[in-house]
């Protein structure tokens, strides 16, 4: 990847929806709040006729977002799950499914809930694990679900070698590009199939949006999705297609803050008596290190580290912090910090957790953009007590 094109990504970004306005030539893309639009006469339907199907607002941000993503069809969802759920809808009773056993608790949940009301058949697999993976894919799976990194453990998977291989058996691959956004990964180009993310996250970039994007490779792919995504009624509304394409054209900037913050907390952690082990792409003796350096622009700013002592520990640490929020979610200017057992993969049992590599010792930190100083004190200070 080239770093022309990271200077493609940031101009694209910034000039999302410029000047697309006709009829008052507003140099911003207005919102467009109506629920229906008139018909120019009998069976004569102009480009929008009903929000549900289709509105100025959100295929205007739909259409940046496949324009980053380099892909054909941008489909806006309600929320980050939405997405999820709108993928489904490309499979029946016989088709198999192929998921990472350590992906967000929330994909984990809606696959093996609908796997046992016989939506579908599933395999979960370590996605790392070679044999495994070919294993599973001589079931001849229609759908193949990446993850990379993965949520919580930052683990990765070359897309490239894995989608050639699922391709081969004759299955789709979806991306789930939530933890780094189009700025910093673009799986598309890498030969998947679909890519989504929550838009809550990154791409809106201030947790004040609860949403969701589909991306398509090929026109017909998209046409499909969109087609049920109109069907089952899941369309994201124009408000939140606004604010979310507003976050989008300072994403590129914020990640790059996101980063350089979150370099300087990944050493310090690693580095602190009372952590016993960091989770970070960005180091060299992480085992993806090498995947990181191959098919992304960065490392993100998510990370994870087990903390010495049992759940007490944890408890104290939470306790102690003021800058971190204690909060779901993750991907907004500010800094938060999570406990996934009991938060975000609280959907599955404590065995599937162990399984994934998810203990009660390990936290998961989105790191902000605030002052360095000021992240690394609380820290400190957070990190200090919870030893004591």
């Amino acid at each position: 990847m080239s770093i022309t094109k990271k200077g493609n990504i940031t101009t694209s970004a910034v000039r999302a929806g410029i000047n697309t306005d006709q009829q008052h030539g507003a140099v911003v893309a207005p919102i467009y709040l109506s629920s229906t639009y008139s018909l120019k006469g009998f069976n004569n339907k102009r480009q929008f006729d009903y929000s549900r199907t289709g509105n100025p607002t959100r295929a205007t941000f739909a259409g940046a977002i496949a324009e980053l993503e380099q892909g054909s069809v941008g489909i806006v969802t309600s929320t980050g799950m939405a997405a999820v759920h709108l993928i489904c809808q490309l499979l029946s009773t016989e088709d198999t499914v192929v998921i990472p056993h350590d992906c967000y608790g929330g994909s984990f949940r809606l696959f093996t809930h609908l796997a046992k009301r016989g939506l579908f058949k599933l395999i979960v697999v370590d996605q790392n694990d070679q044999q495994a993976l070919d294993n599973a894919l001589v079931e001849r799976p229609k759908l193949v679900l990446l993850e990379s990194p993965s949520n919580p453990l930052l683990r990765l998977v070359d897309i490239e070698e894995v989608t050639k291989a699922c391709h081969a058996a004759g299955a789709l691959v979806a991306v789930d590009n939530t933890f780094l956004s189009p700025a910093l990964q673009q799986p598309l180009t890498l030969g998947a199939d679909i890519v989504f993310h929550s838009t809550t996250k990154y791409i809106n970039g201030h947790s004040d949006v609860v949403g969701g994007v589909v991306v398509a490779k090929t026109q017909e792919l998209g046409e499909q999705l969109a087609w049920w995504a109109n069907c089952i009624g899941i369309t994201g509304s124009a408000f939140d297609s606004f604010l979310a394409l507003r976050g989008l054209k300072t994403l590129p900037v914020r990640m790059k803050q996101h980063q350089e913050n979150a370099i300087q907390v990944a050493d310090f952690l690693k580095n602190h008596d009372a952590i016993d082990a960091v989770y970070f792409p960005g180091f060299p003796e992480h085992t993806g290190h090498h995947i990181a350096k191959k098919q992304q622009y960065g490392y993100g700013a998510m990370l994870s580290f087990e903390i010495k002592g049992d759940v007490e520990a944890v408890k104290k640490l939470f306790d102690n912090l003021e800058l971190f929020t204690l909060a779901q979610s993750l991907g907004g200017v500010e800094s938060l910090i999570s406990h996934p057992s009991t938060m975000t993969h609280a959907g599955m049992t404590i065995p599937d957790q162990l399984e994934a590599g998810i203990t009660q010792s390990l936290i998961r930190i989105s790191v902000g953009i605030e002052d360095i100083d000021d992240i690394l004190a609380d820290l400190a200070h957070g990190l200090t007590q919870s030893q004591l």
